[in-house]
């Protein structure tokens, strides 16, 4: 599913995904039961000419949480789906605030 809903983003986003990995983590962080993912790095918008030789920014998804969300396979679908472009949404420098003025929080 997350492959998929990787693929279903358009191709202008899909070509600027560049050294960043998305994982699958069984649980959330310690503390955060609810987190359905993480995106942890340093987004586009931050990147400058001195950006080079760094480690992947990381997605994660938490599995767990995710899989408590969804009422069923369809809205598993549709979780995960949302979630992925939350977090590619960080990556490109869109911060929660930003999310929530565009009601796509």
């Amino acid at each position: 599913m997350v492959a998929e809903a990787l693929d279903d983003l358009p191709e202008w986003v899909q070509e600027r995904l560049e050294n960043v990995e998305v994982l699958i983590e069984d649980r959330p962080p310690p503390g955060q039961p609810g987190m359905l993912g993480l995106y942890e790095g340093i987004p586009l918008t931050k990147r400058g000419s001195g950006y080079f030789g760094v480690l992947p920014d990381r997605i994660s998804l938490c599995r767990s949480s995710i899989s408590r969300e969804a009422f069923d396979e369809e809205d598993l679908k549709r979780v995960v789906g949302h979630t992925v472009v939350h977090e590619i949404a960080h990556f490109f420098g869109i911060s929660d605030d930003r999310l929530r003025e565009l009601d796509r929080y």
